[in-house]
């Protein structure tokens, strides 16, 4: 069924839990964070105002989301539990891609996301971009960058790190800035499930050109 987003209220309070985190979660004092944040509530402030259309696609699984009724039950025990539960509302329409013309095989069983509100709906927007990743346990998501977008991460269930810097816990949001490169790796036992934004260009959002970063050959 289309329409516009109004009509579609499950769809509308998965926005509000975006729009709860985005404004009530911390920027643990970093300014870049902090803008990010008030970019995303912004366009979610005009996107409630302007009640986009909502052009649904079929909906599409892929391997990894054998997993996500574990990565939702994990969500709802702890403080994610309200993205969980509304993510929960609307798996059953959910498009699952890859968003690569080429994914290695091993990762093609391990990964795979979904596009809640953008260019190719099924909330149709071209100013920004929310989804969820899904990661099974033990994944390594090679490294690669976005050219002209931001994008953050936010827990919901699952631990997970970003270039081996730290272990992420549900809650925590992860900023990167248009061309940073980063690597995700999850921990053995439970699958990862991130909630991301991508903000930037509309020509940019509307065709990302996604793909992985060559290995470097060493220097000398």
């Amino acid at each position: 069924m289309s329409g516009t987003l109004n009509d579609h209220p499950d769809f509308v309070y998965l926005l509000r839990e975006f729009e709860m985190l985005y404004r009530h979660g911390s920027a643990g004092g970093s300014t870049a964070i902090r803008g990010h944040r008030k970019r995303v509530r912004d366009e979610l402030s005009r996107i409630f105002a302007a009640n986009p259309p909502f052009d649904p696609r079929a909906a599409s699984l892929k391997p990894v989301t054998a997993h996500l009724s574990r990565g939702l039950d994990l969500g709802e025990r702890g403080n994610m539990q309200g993205m969980a539960r509304a993510l929960r509302e609307i798996r059953e329409t959910l498009t699952w891609e890859y968003g690569y013309d080429r994914v290695p095989p091993a990762l093609a069983k391990k990964y795979a996301y979904c596009e809640i509100l953008g260019p190719r709906g099924p909330i149709v927007w071209d100013r920004l971009i929310l989804g969820f990743v899904l990661f099974a346990p033990r994944t390594t998501y090679p490294q690669h960058s976005h050219s002209k977008i931001e994008e953050s991460y936010i827990s919901v269930a699952g631990a997970w790190s970003e270039n081996n810097a730290a272990v992420y816990a549900p809650g925590s949001l992860i900023l990167n800035r248009p061309g940073d490169e980063h690597r995700i790796t999850t921990g053995e036992r439970d699958p990862c499930l991130l909630a991301y934004a991508w903000a930037g260009p509309a020509e940019q959002l509307g065709d990302p050109g996604m793909k992985f970063t060559g290995r470097r050959k060493p220097q000398g």
